[in-house]
Formats: structure tokens, sequence, C-alpha cells
């Protein structure tokens, strides 16, 4: 491993991308249901 030579641009990122996109939908599903939570909670305490 140490006689490769690294070049610029050729590292394979698919794992990271995926987990990426994975740790952004979950971050979006999880605002959406907090806002939802608030948005209930005002209107039960109005």
């Amino acid at each position: 491993m140490a006689d490769q030579k690294h070049e610029h641009g050729k590292m394979n990122t698919g794992v990271q991308e995926q987990t990426f996109a994975g740790f952004m939908s979950l971050v979006s599903k999880s605002t959406v249901v907090i806002l939802v939570a608030l948005v209930l909670l005002y209107l039960a305490n109005g």
C-alpha cells in the first residue's frame, strides 16, 4: 500500500456520498417532525 502514489481526484467517494445523503435525509425528516410537534403543541396550548 505504501508503494501506491496518490492521484488527486481518483478516490472512490461513493460510500461517503451515500452516507452524506442518508444523513441529510435524516436531518430533513427530523426537522419536519420537530416542526410539526411544535405546531401541535402550540395549537394544544393555544
